[in-house]
Protein backbone atom coordinates (compact mmCIF):
# COMPACT_ATOMS: atom_id res chain seq x y z
CA UNK A 1 0.00 0.00 0.00
CA UNK A 2 2.76 2.65 1.06
CA UNK A 3 4.34 1.62 -2.56
CA UNK A 4 0.61 2.79 -4.35
CA UNK A 5 0.56 5.81 -2.16
CA UNK A 6 4.83 6.59 -3.23
CA UNK A 7 4.01 6.16 -6.95
CA UNK A 8 0.61 8.40 -6.85
CA UNK A 9 2.50 10.85 -4.92
CA UNK A 10 4.94 10.96 -7.40
CA UNK A 11 2.64 10.48 -10.87
CA UNK A 12 0.47 13.66 -9.28
CA UNK A 13 3.75 15.53 -8.96
CA UNK A 14 5.30 15.06 -11.68
CA UNK A 15 1.96 15.82 -13.88
CA UNK A 16 1.87 19.02 -11.96
CA UNK A 17 5.60 20.27 -12.89
CA UNK A 18 4.30 18.82 -16.39
CA UNK A 19 1.06 21.44 -16.98
CA UNK A 20 3.26 24.48 -15.61
CA UNK A 21 6.14 23.52 -18.46
CA UNK A 22 6.41 26.47 -20.95
CA UNK A 23 6.09 26.68 -24.16
CA UNK A 24 8.74 25.96 -26.96
CA UNK A 25 9.54 29.05 -28.51
CA UNK A 26 8.55 27.15 -31.95
CA UNK A 27 5.12 26.88 -30.52
CA UNK A 28 5.31 30.67 -29.33
CA UNK A 29 6.43 31.44 -32.24
CA UNK A 30 3.57 29.64 -34.30
CA UNK A 31 0.69 30.72 -31.92
CA UNK A 32 1.96 34.50 -32.45
CA UNK A 33 2.03 34.54 -36.22
CA UNK A 34 -1.15 33.26 -36.45
CA UNK A 35 -2.86 35.49 -33.51
CA UNK A 36 -1.38 38.18 -36.16
CA UNK A 37 -2.57 36.45 -39.22
CA UNK A 38 -5.83 36.56 -37.57
CA UNK A 39 -5.82 40.09 -36.46
CA UNK A 40 -5.23 40.67 -40.06
CA UNK A 41 -7.94 38.76 -41.16
CA UNK A 42 -10.75 40.40 -39.12
CA UNK A 43 -9.46 43.57 -40.97
CA UNK A 44 -10.27 43.08 -44.58
CA UNK A 45 -12.95 44.21 -46.78
CA UNK A 46 -14.36 41.24 -46.81
CA UNK A 47 -13.98 40.35 -43.05
CA UNK A 48 -17.04 38.73 -41.70
CA UNK A 49 -18.03 37.42 -37.87
CA UNK A 50 -16.23 33.99 -38.80
CA UNK A 51 -12.85 36.18 -38.72
CA UNK A 52 -13.68 38.06 -35.58
CA UNK A 53 -14.65 34.18 -34.07
CA UNK A 54 -11.54 32.56 -35.50
CA UNK A 55 -9.77 35.64 -33.90
CA UNK A 56 -11.31 35.41 -30.32
CA UNK A 57 -10.50 31.62 -30.35
CA UNK A 58 -7.09 32.57 -29.41
CA UNK A 59 -7.90 34.06 -26.66
CA UNK A 60 -8.34 32.04 -23.30
CA UNK A 61 -11.51 32.28 -21.03
CA UNK A 62 -10.34 34.87 -18.73
CA UNK A 63 -8.15 37.40 -20.54
CA UNK A 64 -7.22 40.80 -20.78
CA UNK A 65 -6.59 43.11 -23.36
CA UNK A 66 -4.77 46.49 -22.70
CA UNK A 67 -4.58 49.30 -25.18
CA UNK A 68 -1.82 51.25 -23.54
CA UNK A 69 -1.92 54.64 -25.04
CA UNK A 70 -6.17 55.15 -24.55
CA UNK A 71 -5.89 53.65 -20.85
CA UNK A 72 -8.28 50.78 -22.15
CA UNK A 73 -8.93 47.65 -21.15
CA UNK A 74 -11.44 44.52 -22.23
CA UNK A 75 -11.67 41.49 -19.99
CA UNK A 76 -14.57 40.15 -22.27
CA UNK A 77 -14.95 38.24 -25.40
CA UNK A 78 -18.42 39.64 -25.67
CA UNK A 79 -17.58 43.02 -25.27
CA UNK A 80 -14.78 42.34 -27.66
CA UNK A 81 -16.86 40.86 -30.58
CA UNK A 82 -19.28 43.35 -29.95
CA UNK A 83 -17.10 46.16 -30.82
CA UNK A 84 -14.88 44.15 -33.56
CA UNK A 85 -18.62 43.13 -35.45
CA UNK A 86 -19.51 47.01 -34.88
CA UNK A 87 -16.59 47.83 -36.80
CA UNK A 88 -17.73 45.45 -39.52
CA UNK A 89 -20.03 48.70 -40.76
CA UNK A 90 -16.58 50.40 -41.90
CA UNK A 91 -15.98 50.96 -44.92
CA UNK A 92 -12.38 48.77 -45.15
CA UNK A 93 -10.31 49.93 -48.53
CA UNK A 94 -7.18 47.79 -47.53
CA UNK A 95 -5.09 46.57 -44.61
CA UNK A 96 -1.75 44.90 -44.01
CA UNK A 97 -0.38 43.57 -41.31
CA UNK A 98 3.28 42.37 -41.48
CA UNK A 99 5.26 41.10 -38.58
CA UNK A 100 8.97 42.82 -38.32
CA UNK A 101 10.16 41.10 -35.11
CA UNK A 102 8.84 38.32 -32.70
CA UNK A 103 10.70 37.99 -29.41
CA UNK A 104 10.26 35.19 -27.42
CA UNK A 105 10.46 34.39 -23.41
CA UNK A 106 8.52 32.18 -21.43
CA UNK A 107 5.19 31.86 -22.51
CA UNK A 108 5.33 35.79 -23.56
CA UNK A 109 5.71 36.88 -27.69
CA UNK A 110 6.90 40.30 -27.73
CA UNK A 111 5.60 41.31 -31.92
CA UNK A 112 6.80 44.71 -33.31
CA UNK A 113 4.55 44.99 -36.82
CA UNK A 114 3.88 47.22 -39.54
CA UNK A 115 0.21 48.36 -40.08
CA UNK A 116 -0.67 49.83 -43.09
CA UNK A 117 -4.69 50.44 -43.39
CA UNK A 118 -7.35 52.86 -45.36
CA UNK A 119 -10.45 53.12 -44.13
CA UNK A 120 -13.69 54.88 -43.43
CA UNK A 121 -15.39 54.53 -40.27
CA UNK A 122 -18.72 54.66 -40.55
CA UNK A 123 -19.05 57.99 -38.56
CA UNK A 124 -16.82 59.70 -40.71
CA UNK A 125 -17.54 61.47 -44.33
CA UNK A 126 -14.34 60.80 -45.35
CA UNK A 127 -11.48 58.17 -45.51
CA UNK A 128 -8.08 57.95 -43.83
CA UNK A 129 -5.33 55.87 -44.37
CA UNK A 130 -2.23 55.15 -41.66
CA UNK A 131 1.00 53.85 -41.61
CA UNK A 132 2.03 52.62 -37.79
CA UNK A 133 4.72 50.40 -36.14
CA UNK A 134 3.43 48.99 -32.92
CA UNK A 135 4.48 46.47 -30.59
CA UNK A 136 2.13 44.26 -29.07
CA UNK A 137 2.94 41.92 -26.14
CA UNK A 138 1.17 38.62 -26.05
CA UNK A 139 1.16 36.22 -22.57
CA UNK A 140 0.10 32.94 -23.11
CA UNK A 141 -1.29 29.82 -20.92
CA UNK A 142 0.38 26.70 -20.57
CA UNK A 143 -2.81 25.67 -22.76
CA UNK A 144 -1.40 28.04 -25.83
CA UNK A 145 -4.18 30.69 -25.22
CA UNK A 146 -3.13 34.68 -24.87
CA UNK A 147 -4.40 35.65 -21.23
CA UNK A 148 -3.05 38.97 -21.45
CA UNK A 149 -2.28 41.34 -24.28
CA UNK A 150 -0.59 44.77 -24.01
CA UNK A 151 -1.15 47.14 -27.46
CA UNK A 152 1.93 49.84 -27.35
CA UNK A 153 1.24 52.30 -30.55
CA UNK A 154 3.72 53.53 -32.66
CA UNK A 155 4.73 57.22 -32.19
Amino acid sequence: MKNVLTILFFYFISSSVHAASPLSESDLRKLTQQFIEAKNQRQQPDSNEEDIDYFLSFLADEFKDEHVKFNVTITSKDELRYGMIAKLEDKIYFSNVEILEIMIGSNVAFVKFKEHAKGQPSHMDKPFEYTAINIMSLEFNDLGKIKHIRRHHGL
